[in-house]
């Protein structure tokens, strides 16, 4: 994992209020279509996952942010090299 990358995804949440926490995957791990009640920031720290929503697809790689408004419909399918994110709500 590329340490700039984890120190400034930390600074990026610290500047915004967030208190993020890291989660990771093994490759392929699918996560079935869901929706959250907070507006979701999060942050590839390694590897990568792609998020399938209503208005498209969204790839992430290392560095890539997403922002996902509460209440959006979504499920995402993690690389072939596996994925760890930081994550938090807003």
């Amino acid at each position: 994992m590329n340490k700039e990358t984890w120190s400034n995804a930390r600074d990026e949440f610290t500047k915004e209020g967030l208190v993020p926490h890291v989660w990771s995957n093994e490759p392929g791990h699918f996560y079935e279509e869901h929706i959250h009640p907070y507006h979701k920031v999060l942050i590839c720290l390694k590897g990568s996952i792609v998020f399938h929503a209503p208005d498209g697809d969204v790839a992430l790689q290392e560095g890539d942010r997403l922002d996902l408004p509460p209440d959006t419909h979504h499920s995402a399918t993690v690389g072939d090299s596996g994925v760890t994110c930081m994550e938090a709500a807003r």
